[in-house]
C-alpha cells in the first residue's frame, strides 16, 4: 500500500474537521459514471459535525457533536441528507451556548452562574455521562440506534434522520457502557460487550444479547440479557474495549494493556479541567490476554491465551477451523500510538506535526492469531497450530498458559490498514478471503484498500488530496462470489475538483471506479455506518 504514497499539504485534510450545518431537506447529488440498478437503499453514517460551541472549541476528534448522514440510492439517482442527533449533550449546548457535558477529550466547565456551593454538591449527584452518539449506527429489531461507547444510545428514524429518544442500556442490562461495534446476526440477534461491576465490586466484562423482534412485537430491548461474564485482569482497572470476535459457537474477547483508571475516573469529575482521556494509562507488562467463551452455553473456556502487548480498535473477522479459532485483528504496537492519537486534538495540528507524532508511534499491522481449543498437557513446549495455511503459532508453556505469536497479514511503512469491513452477512464469523479497509498515511486517511488475507495481495484506490472514509461493502443481490458487489465510501476532496465531497462507488473485485455522486457541501469526517437495503 506504500506505492504512490502522497505527501499531504498542511491544509487539505483539515476539511475533515470543519463545522458544518445540517440540511433542511435532502439535496440531489451529481452522478458521473453509472450507479448499478440493483443498488437501492441508504448508506447511513455517523461522525462529528460541530467542533465548537460559541467560542468554546472541542479538543478532540471524538468530541465534536454527532451528525447523522444519509446517501439514498434509487433508480440510478442519489440524494444526500444530514441532521444533527438531538442528544442531551447537543440540545443543552445549543440552549446554553456553551459546552455543558464533558466529552472524551474536552472538559465542560461548570455554569459560572451557579455559586461554589451548588457546584460542590452537584459533584455528589454522580458523573454526568455524555450521550454524544457520533460513532456508529446499528439496528435492534425494526429500530435503528446511533451510538457512542457510553451507556446511552439514541434511537433515530433512518428515513428522516430525526431523533426519536435516548435509551439508557443500564435500565435493561448490567453494563456501564457498551462498544459501538455490536455483532448483528442474520436473524437480527445483537451481541455486544461492556464493562460492569461484578461481585464484591470487582470489574468484569459482560456480553449482552438482544434477541430479534418476536411475534409479540415487544421492544427487543426489554428482553436483553447478559449471556457470559469475562473476568478482568485487574480488579480496579478495566481495559478499554472497542470490539470483540463472534463465531457461530464462540465469543472472543481480547483484553489489552490500555487501562481505564477508575479511581482517576471517579475523582476527575471533581477536578476542574479533567476528562475521560486523562483516565487512560498503560500496563504493558501484562501483555495481552485473550478470553474465549462458548456462545450457546455462556461458559468460559479455562484456557489462558497470552501474547505480547499491542493495542486494538477493530477486529477484522473471527472464525472456526478444525478445533482452532482464527482471530484477525488491526493492531497497533505500543501505548504511544493510543496516547499520541488521543492527543492529536482532532488533527488541528499541521501536517508536519501529525507526521512527527505518527513517526513516534510503532508500526501498525493487521495480524492473525490462531487459538487452539483442544489442549493436551503432553504437548507442553510444542506449537499446537497444525493448520497448513498459517505461520501463526501457539505454544503450550509449563505454567499452562498458551503463548501466541501472530502471522502478519498486512504491514506497511507508517501505513495502517484500519476500519476493516468484510462481506459480513455471508462471511462474518466464517472462513473468508477478502477485507476492505481505510489506508491511514501517518494517521491521515488517504486511500481505500482491499486485502486478500490468504495471499496478502492488495488493491488500492487513491487520488491526490482526497480523503476517503471507512469502505462499506454491499454485495450484489445475486452474488456467487465473496467479492461480487460494490464498495461505498464518502470522499472529501477540498482542493481538487469543483465539488468538495462525493460518494464513491468502487467495483469490489478490483477497486476500480464505477461511479461517483458529488455534492455542493463539505462533509466532515465520518467513523462508521451501514448500508440499509430498500
Amino acid at each position: 500500500l506504500s506505492v504512490g504514497a502522497v505527501e499531504h499539504p498542511a491544509g487539505g485534510y483539515k476539511k475533515l474537521f470543519e463545522t458544518v450545518e445540517e440540511l433542511s431537506s435532502p439535496v440531489t447529488a451529481h452522478v458521473t459514471g453509472r450507479i448499478p440498478t440493483w443498488l437501492r437503499g441508504s448508506l447511513l453514517r455517523c461522525g462529528p459535525g460541530l467542533f465548537e460551541v460559541g467560542a468554546e472549541p472541542f479538543y478532540h476528534l471524538f468530541d465534536g457533536q454527532a451528525l447523522l448522514h444519509k446517501f439514498d440510492f434509487k433508480e440510478g439517482h442519489v440524494t444526500y441528507h444530514r441532521r444533527f442527533v438531538r442528544t442531551d449533550a447537543y440540545v443543552r449546548a445549543m440552549t446554553e451556548k456553551r459546552i455543558v457535558i464533558t466529552e472524551f477529550g474536552t472538559y465542560a466547565y461548570p455554569d459560572p452562574c451557579k455559586n461554589i456551593f451548588s457546584r460542590f454538591f452537584s459533584y455528589f449527584k454522580g458523573v454526568e455521562v455524555t450521550d454524544n452518539a457520533l460513532v456508529n449506527v446499528y439496528p435492534v429489531g425494526e429500530d435503528y440506534y446511533a451510538c457512542t461507547e457510553t451507556n446511552f444510545i439514541t434511537r433515530i428514524n433512518p428515513d428522516t434522520l430525526e431523533t426519536i429518544k435516548q435509551v439508557d442500556l443500564c435500565k435493561y442490562v448490567s453494563v456501564n457502557g457498551a462498544t459501538a461495534h455490536p455483532h448483528v446476526e442474520n436473524d437480527g440477534t445483537v451481541y455486544n460487550i461492556g464493562n460492569c461491576f461484578g461481585k464484591n465490586f470487582s470489574l468484569a466484562y459482560n456480553i449482552i444479547r438482544i434477541p430479534p423482534l418476536q411475534a409479540d412485537k415487544e421492544d427487543p430491548m426489554n428482553k436483553a440479557e447478559v449471556v457470559v461474564q469475562f473476568p478482568c485482569s485487574d480488579r480496579f482497572k478495566p481495559s478499554y474495549v472497542h470490539s470483540f470476535g463472534l463465531t457461530p459457537n464462540y465469543i472472543v474477547f481480547v483484553e489489552t494493556p490500555v487501562k481505564i483508571n477508575l479511581l482517576k475516573f471517579l475523582s476527575s469529575w471533581s477536578l476542574w479541567g479533567a476528562n475521560y482521556m486523562d483516565c487512560f494509562e498503560s500496563n504493558e507488562t501484562m501483555g495481552v490476554w485473550l478470553h474465549v467463551a462458548e456462545k450457546k452455553k455462556g461458559r468460559l473456556l479455562n484456557i489462558k491465551f497470552r501474547t505480547s502487548a499491542f493495542n486494538l480498535f477493530h477486529h477484522i473477522n473471527t472464525y472456526e477451523d478444525n478445533g482452532f479459532l482464527i482471530v484477525d485483528l488491526c493492531t497497533w504496537k505500543g501505548f504511544e500510538f493510543v496516547y499520541n492519537y488521543l492527543y492529536l486534538a482532532n488533527l488541528r495540528a499541521n501536517w508536519d506535526e501529525v507526521k512527527r507524532q505518527a513517526e513516534k508511534a510503532p508500526q501498525p499491522e493487521a495480524r492473525r492469531y490462531v487459538l487452539p481449543l483442544n489442549i493436551d498437557k503432553a504437548d507442553t513446549g510444542k506449537n499446537l497450530v497444525t493448520l497448513p495455511y498459517t505461520t501463526a503459532t501457539a505454544t503450550l508453556r509449563s505454567d499452562e498458559t498458551i503463548w501466541l505469536e501472530p502471522e502478519v497479514i498486512f504491514s506497511g511503512p507508517r501505513h495502517a490498514f484500519e476500519f476493516p469491513q468484510i462481506n459480513y452477512k455471508k462471511y462474518g464469523g466464517k472462513p473468508y478471503t477478502y477485507t476492505y479497509g481505510l489506508g491511514l498515511n501517518h494517521f491521515v486517511p488517504d486511500r481505500l484498500c482491499k486485502l486478500n488475507v490468504k495471499t496478502k495481495e492488495t488493491w488500492v484506490w487513491q487520488e491526490p488530496d482526497s480523503y476517503p472514509s471507512e469502505p462499506i461493502f454491499v454485495p450484489h443481490p445475486d452474488a456467487l462470489e465473496e467479492d461480487d458487489g460494490v464498495v461505498l465510501s464518502i470522499v472529501i476532496s477540498p482542493g481538487t475538483g469543483p465539488k468538495p465531497a462525493y460518494l464513491l462507488i468502487l467495483n469490489a473485485k478490483d477497486m476500480s471506479e464505477v461511479a461517483r455522486a458529488e455534492v455542493e457541501v463539505n462533509i466532515p469526517v465520518t467513523f462508521h455506518g451501514l448500508f440499509k437495503r430498500a
